[in-house]
């Protein structure tokens, strides 16, 4: 299927690994020019050449910190004639609100929340005047149904849907398109390391995480290659007449009914 992406400039943040480096070697495949951003500079660097090699699409990587607002206006500078932008920068650590003190708290707002309002405000701007782009946030199916052991990630997956469906309502006026991508449990690092802990505390051996996936829709856990999938489409202009709402990857964990 042609998603009419070659030749367009995409910017991907939180690119170092899982989610974000598949959602970039996607748009890659596609015939992409990329910007690719993150703290680690190594990590940046050793994936960029890949991408280029691979691809042979022109790649840029940008080392930022989008906790702060002056990484966020780098990244606009170095960026600024993206057509695409995803959001994918930050991870909220889990917890009670007991187990969460108010600078761990903000620390992770800072980049997940604001990070992503900051990016979209001022690539919104850009895109606007010119008329046509594209805001991806890829934000977290925790949103979906908030718990209160994720009550700092969940919260904030809740504002940030709200921002996209918000901003996306009449985003289309300008010419612009505001879409969120909403993962549920898919196997990255991040989550591998959760289930080790888990499968450790429960079955008194973490090697064995695995035998913890069986309970996830389809006896697995979701792939970052089917997030990316999902990303990419969206942004494609098959989806031109998508804006303001959110797609959920998760294979319907979600919507599960309560055991009780």
């Amino acid at each position: 299927m042609d998603l009419r992406l070659r030749g367009r400039k995409v910017l991907v943040t939180g690119a170092s690994r899982g989610i974000g480096e598949a959602v970039a070697r996607a748009f890659a495949a596609e015939g992409c020019d990329l910007y690719i951003s993150a703290r680690s500079s190594d990590l940046l660097d050793r994936i960029g050449e890949k991408l280029r090699a691979d691809y042979g699409v022109r790649v840029v990587w940008v080392a930022a910190d989008l906790a702060l607002r002056a990484g966020v206006e780098e990244l606009v500078r170095e960026c600024a004639d993206a057509d695409i932008v995803v959001n994918n920068a930050g991870a909220i650590p889990g917890g009670r609100l007991s187990n969460i003190g108010a600078d761990a708290w903000r620390q992770a707002w800072d980049l997940k929340v604001y990070g992503y309002i900051d990016l979209c405000r001022s690539f919104y701007d850009l895109m606007s005047s010119r008329g046509s782009g594209v805001l991806v946030n890829i934000i977290g199916a925790s949103g979906n149904r908030p718990k209160s052991n994720y009550i700092c990630g969940a919260t904030a997956n809740a504002a940030l849907m709200a921002f996209t469906q918000a901003l996306g309502g009449d985003s289309l006026e300008q010419g612009v398109r505001v879409v969120g991508i909403n993962p549920g449990p898919i196997e990255t690092e991040r989550l591998i390391g959760l289930m080790k802990t888990s499968a450790k505390d429960r079955l008194g051996d973490e090697t064995r995480w695995r035998e913890l996936t069986r309970t996830l829709p389809g006896g697995r856990a979701g792939t970052v290659e089917e997030v990316a999938a999902a990303t990419i489409f969206a942004a494609s202009d098959l989806s031109s007449y998508t804006s303001g709402t959110i797609v959920t990857v998760d294979g319907g964990y979600s919507n599960r009914g309560s055991l009780m």
